[in-house]
């Protein structure tokens, strides 16, 4: 079943999505998401907690891994949010809800690091049912794929300016 062809479900999974507190959510084409091994360099190299979290390398998805589960799926909601709502903590209730509605390959990915733990216990994560990979920390260029569905995207120059911040539900 694919979500481009179902009019009943999109909606709702749109609806949920901004009553959760997205800015705007829309369906994409799996296609359209982009993927580069750079992306991860930049958690690697550029993150603080980088290999602190399941959520985060060297535990998530490489970007060709990533790749390879993209290429199993049609569609996507892609889903914008402000700064004060938690694109994981969203995409996991609406992994849930497109679960129960049918999608049973939906799976979400968030933004940035988990803080579902102050310490993760790196052996074995206790919060499964809650946790997903950042876009980001599974080589997903976020900017990319962004700008290639009509969505608003900028580097943010200082901590005064407003950003977009994005998590990706994929649908099957």
């Amino acid at each position: 079943m694919s979500l481009t062809n179902d009019k009943k479900r999109v909606p709702l999974l749109v609806d949920e999505a901004t009553r959760h507190g997205a800015l705007e959510a829309k369906t994409i084409s799996a296609k359209s998401v982009v993927t580069a091994p750079w992306v991860r360099l930049k958690c690697i190299y550029g993150c603080d907690r980088f290999g602190t979290s399941h959520c985060c390398p060297p535990k998530t998805p490489t970007p060709k891994e990533t790749q390879e589960i993209l290429d199993c799926y049609t569609s996507a909601l892609l889903v914008r949010f402000d700064g004060k709502t938690s694109p994981t903590r969203v995409i996991v209730e609406l992994e849930r809800s497109a679960f129960l509605a049918g999608y049973y390959r939906a799976f979400g990915f968030g933004a940035g690091p988990c803080h579902l733990c102050t310490t993760c216990n790196t052996e074995e994560c206790v919060h499964r049912e809650k946790a997903r990979p950042a876009m980001e920390a599974c080589g997903i260029d976020v900017y990319a794929t962004a700008r290639n569905n009509g969505f608003p995207i900028d580097v943010l120059s200082d901590e005064s300016c407003e950003g977009n911040y994005y998590g990706l539900l994929l649908l099957e």
